[in-house]
Order: structure tokens, then sequence, then C-alpha cells
């Protein structure tokens, strides 16, 4: 089973997030560019749906992603362009915060951009994921929401998807 993600702080405006999957480098980009498969791991803690997930996976084209509190309906989401496609090494996308019902802008109107890069060896793909932010202020909220344990969470699930 792979070790949990290890997310770092290593400047002021970005969040770095290194996961490993036991998983050709191949299906991990797939997992992360296919809505079909994103929609089965990306959700966070359990209770949670994502009824919205499209992706037009190409430079420019945009995405939207919304997810749903089971118990109560409420709603929140991403939206966005990608900006780098580069199969199956990199994906870079805009990442716009829509607090739908549930809540709480982000301190900038300005997007963060969010860059995939996955590499395998011996079958093993490591994914870094860095976020970065407009600002530090932007960055700390984001990070003090414990966003990378919901990551954690969606990883978890994708390793069983892998295991299947």
């Amino acid at each position: 089973m792979p070790k949990p993600a290890e997310a770092t702080l290593p400047n002021d405006r970005d969040v770095r997030v290194v996961r490993s999957f036991n998983a050709p480098r191949e299906l991990v980009w797939d997992a992360h560019a296919k809505p079909e498969l994103v929609q089965k791991w990306c959700l966070g803690p359990p209770g949670w749906s994502m009824p919205v997930c499209e992706m037009d996976v190409r430079v420019g084209g945009a995405y939207r992603w919304r997810w749903r509190n089971d118990a109560d309906g409420k709603e929140f989401g991403f939206f966005g362009k990608f900006t780098e496609v580069n199969r199956p090494e990199k994906l870079s996308h805009e990442e716009n915060y829509d607090p739908g019902d549930v809540g709480g802008a982000m301190p900038s109107d300005e997007p963060a951009l969010v860059t995939n890069e996955f590499t395998e060896k011996d079958g093993v793909t490591t994914m870094v994921v860095t976020i970065r932010f407009p600002s530090k202020e932007a960055r700390d909220g984001a990070f003090s929401t414990g966003m990378t344990d919901g990551m954690e969470m969606g990883y978890v699930r994708l390793d069983e998807m892998f295991k299947g």
C-alpha cells in the first residue's frame, strides 16, 4: 500500500503534494483526465458525491466540478481551463473556487494554478501536485481547510480502483 500523500509548503504561494500509486503512469493519468474516472475517486470524505464532472482535456478546454454533501444537499465546486496537457507526463489547469451554498469565498478572485506531474519507475507512478496560489493569504486559507486530507481520501479510493 502506498504511503499517504506528503504535503509541504515550499514557498509563500505553493502547496506541494507528493503521492505514489502502484499503477502505470498511463492509468494514473487517465484517472485524472477522464471524467467518468474522476467521479469515482475524487470525492473527499465519505458522504459526498460529484454530480458534475465536465472536462474538455485540451489546452484552453474548460472543466467544471461540483461536489454535493449527500446529507444536506449543499454543493461547492471548482472551474477553469486547462493550461497544459502533455499525456502522460503533465496536466495543468487554472482553479477557480465556486463556494456554491457551502460558503466561504477565497481571498482572491485570481485562480490558483494546479500542475500534476507524473513519473513512473518499476510500475510505480509518483505524482507531484503543485498548487500555486495568487498570494500567501490565499494559500494559507486553502491549506487550513484540510484540503490535503481530502485529497488523500480520494487517493486511497484511487489505490482501490487500481487493485480492482
